[in-house]
Parts: C-alpha cells; structure tokens; sequence
C-alpha cells in the first residue's frame, strides 16, 4: 500500500541500531516499510545497522538482504572464534563490496552515514564520505573480536562504544523527524556467575545500555524488537528475527505514517554540539 502525502512532507531520517546477528531482525523492519511505501531522506547505522542501512540506501530490497543473510556462514565474518583473539574485518569489507559494490559513501541513491569511534582520540566518527565497505566495515569492528580498521588518518572501532542507536546523527543533516530501530532492546540483563567471560559480557552489557539512552531520547519513533533469546554471535533463528522485526515496526507504523503525512510534531530537544561528533 502507498500513502498519499496530502500536506508538505517533513524531512525523514532514519536510524538503526547495533547488535550483532540480532540486527538481523532489522530486515523485518525494512520489510514493512517496503509494504507501506515508504522514502526516507537520510539513512545512518551503528555496527550492523551499517550494514543493513547501507544495503537499504543502496536500494536493495528485504528479500535481497534475506537471501543474502541466509548464505553466510559464520566463518564468512570472522574467521577467528576464539575470544579477544580478533579477526580482520575483511570478511565484512566483502560482504559489503560484492553485494552493495565497490562504492563510495556518497555514491549510494540515498545519503548515508556509518557511525564509528575513532579509537586515536575515542571520539565518535560520522562517515559520509569515502570508501563505503571500510567505513561499514570500521564501524562493526566490536574490540576483542576485530581488529581495528585504518581509514584514512583513523583508527575504526565500533561505533556502539559511543552510540549504539545513532537516532541523533540524523538531526545534525537536518532531518525533522526520526525513526530508530532497535534490534536489541532488552540488552542489558545481569548474571549470577563470577566467571571472567561472563562477567565481561555483563560488564559490557552494562556499557551499552547507556550507550542506547541518547538514541531513545532522540528518536521521535522507538521501533525496538526483544532478540535476548538469540546469540549475537550466531546465524541462527532468522526467519524468527525478521518476523519480529515486521511484526515491532507494523505495531509502529500508525505513528510513522502520521510522521509522513506531516501529521506529527516534532520532539522539542536541546541544540546538538557537533563538536561531539567528528564528521567526514
């Protein structure tokens, strides 16, 4: 179904979150926005949601992400399985490169920006420019499991140390409304065992919930989806993830469309310094 814009469309921009093979259900989401119709006008991610957000600027469709999904295997991404003994990102860079192309950042039909840390200064980085499977590839790069990207004058690590659900970078290109998506909303939880690994991953677990404030408080639509039961690590259950991605944003898509149709009124936030974010 295609919605008709009866008054001056705002400018839309669209945000998706990190966690791991969880953003797989990121896919469902992009699902039903195919169904309704709808266009947004810019386009960022954190980790794999720079995967997916790339792949969706480019112009592929939900199908063509789940086919591709469904072909990979976990060796494909990582070739190490072995804990803070870190892969390189090349896995990723191909991932990207044969299925978007060998591309630029601002080369894809709709803007886009990979959101990343910058590991030299820890400040957060905003790619819109340059070599696009790096810039993906840099802000999926989870320390301890890769090894940090070198782009440009830059050393690249995942951008979820700093901003997990980037649902603020889309106003610094002027977007007037936001949709976030959250592949992993239920993503801090604690643990009873004393074990150094589960510990670190409680630790870590702890950080990223922080990390995920900002993007709910700067996000006019929350498209969150529970993925706790499946392992970030592991290609499975993704039928089920799509599903529930579809199903979170379908539940959703009452306040976007009000959105689209220019319906809506803006969150009233606070002036973004854009001395936080270094920009390229």
């Amino acid at each position: 179904m295609n919605i008709l814009f009866q008054r001056k469309r705002p400018k839309i921009g669209l945000a998706f979150g990190g966690g791991g093979a969880r953003g797989i259900s990121h896919i469902g989401v992009v699902k039903a926005f195919e169904e309704y119709g709808l266009k947004f006008d810019y386009i960022c991610g954190t980790s794999v949601g720079s995967i997916i957000g790339a792949a969706y600027a480019s112009g592929m469709g939900w199908q063509d992400m789940l086919k591709i999904v469904k072909s990979l295997k976990e060796k494909d991404i990582r070739s190490s399985k072995v804990f803070f003994v870190p892969s390189k990102t090349e896995g990723i860079e191909t991932l990207i490169s044969q299925n978007v192309g060998g591309k630029n950042v601002e080369d894809l039909k709709t803007p886009f920006s990979a959101v990343a840390v910058d590991i030299k200064t820890t400040k957060e980085v905003c790619i819109s420019h340059g070599d696009l499977a790096k810039a993906v590839a840099g802000s999926c790069c989870v320390p301890g499991f890769f090894q940090p990207v070198e782009f440009g004058t830059k050393l690249l690590c995942d951008g979820g140390l700093q901003n997990t659900i980037p649902a603020n970078i889309p106003r610094y290109f002027d977007c007037d409304f936001v949709v976030a998506v959250d592949c992993n909303s239920t993503r801090t939880y604690g643990t009873e065992s004393t074990k150094m690994l589960d510990v670190i991953k409680c630790t870590i677990r702890t950080l990223m919930k922080s990390n995920a404030v900002k993007g709910y408080l700067c996000a006019d639509v929350m498209i969150a989806t529970d993925n706790k039961k499946f392992n970030p690590t592991k290609l499975e259950g993704i039928d089920e993830m799509v599903e529930a991605g579809y199903k979170n944003a379908i539940d959703m898509m009452p306040q976007i469309i009000k959105i689209f149709q220019g319906r809506a009124k803006p969150k009233k936030l606070k002036d973004f310094d854009k001395n936080e974010v270094e920009f390229i």
